[in-house]
């Protein structure tokens, strides 16, 4: 399993999760109280039109940086077909319906899809301003997506950084609640078998079966689990969305105790299963679960 943060050759890492909320103020607060330190509002921004003049996407984000990986939250703040797309979105469901994951090379896995039959959408090469400790600057990233629907379960993208120093800024690593590194994202699908399929043949990997309807796709750093009904309903009770949904997350943390001692002071309930600490969502941040580990084996689904 590699820990560097960007990957080489032709490994693919799950690089981050994301929230689609209607108001992103009210997420970066919960976020705070459940222990992250997210990082200030950015409004992201890429080259369209002739001249490839920089316009606004439609979204802006606030993330938790990890160690490993990174947790986003974003919302429309422009009337653009992107955030026409996440609001849509927001409108059926606020919660996790982004999968990003981190490739060397955008382009080249770009071709991949194409090739492997996914329809897709030119690739964007999408900037946000941030601030450094040295002063203003900006992150960049190519961004491969398929057509909206190629995959039923959200925004499933890769994408190539190209700021690491500028997006995993030191000061933003360190959380209340200890959290270190993002481990591994859970989808629930009406058919587990079709939808590990679409997965394998979308991250170049292997979907091997896990249990009676739950199938795990292993990436060069963290994972994908796809599981049916009756599996989601164990894991998370009965009253979740209808899926497809992307429910869950996986987080390693330095104390789980410790963790579980903030997240209770917060007023969120904990629900421990064994080694984890499964969390739901605070509404701000939408429909789901956090899954908060000392060591990954102890994730519930694993």
């Amino acid at each position: 399993m590699a820990t560097r943060q960007l990957p080489e050759a032709s490994e693919i890492f799950l690089d981050h999760v994301g929230h689609f909320v209607a108001d992103i103020a009210a997420a970066e607060r919960a976020l705070r109280a459940a222990g992250f330190a997210p990082t200030p509002f950015s409004a992201q921004v890429a080259p369209t039109g002739e001249g490839g003049a920089l316009e606004p996407t439609g979204t802006g984000n606030v993330c938790a940086m990890l160690g490993q990986g990174y947790i986003e939250a974003l919302a429309k703040v422009a009337d653009t077909p992107l955030g026409r797309e996440l609001e849509a979105a927001v409108d059926r469901r606020a919660g996790l319906h982004l999968a990003a994951f981190a490739v060397a090379d955008a382009a080249s896995f770009h071709a991949g899809l194409a090739e492997a039959g996914f329809p897709t959408r030119p690739l964007v090469f999408m900037r946000r301003p941030v601030d450094t400790e040295e002063g203003p600057s900006e992150a960049r990233f190519t961004v491969a997506r398929v057509e909206r629907g190629a995959m039923a379960e959200g925004r499933i993208q890769a994408l190539t950084h190209h700021t690491e120093r500028e997006v995993w800024q030191e000061r933003w690593l360190t959380h209340p609640n200890g959290a270190l590194e993002l481990l591994g994202v859970v989808v629930v699908s009406p058919d587990p078998e079709e939808a590990a399929g679409r997965f394998g043949r979308f991250l170049g990997r292997p979907a091997e079966r896990a249990g009676a309807d739950s199938l795990h796709v292993e990436l060069s750093r963290g994972h994908v689990r796809i599981v049916g009904r009756t599996t989601a309903a164990a894991l998370f009770g009965g009253e979740t969305p209808e899926p497809p949904w992307i429910a869950a997350y996986g987080l390693r943390v330095a104390d789980r105790a410790a963790t579980i001692r903030l997240l209770s002071e917060a007023g969120l309930a904990v629900r421990i299963i064994d080694g984890a600490a499964l969390v739901a969502f605070p509404a701000e941040l939408g429909e789901g679960f956090w899954a908060f580990v000392e060591d990954r084996d102890a994730l519930p689904w694993l």
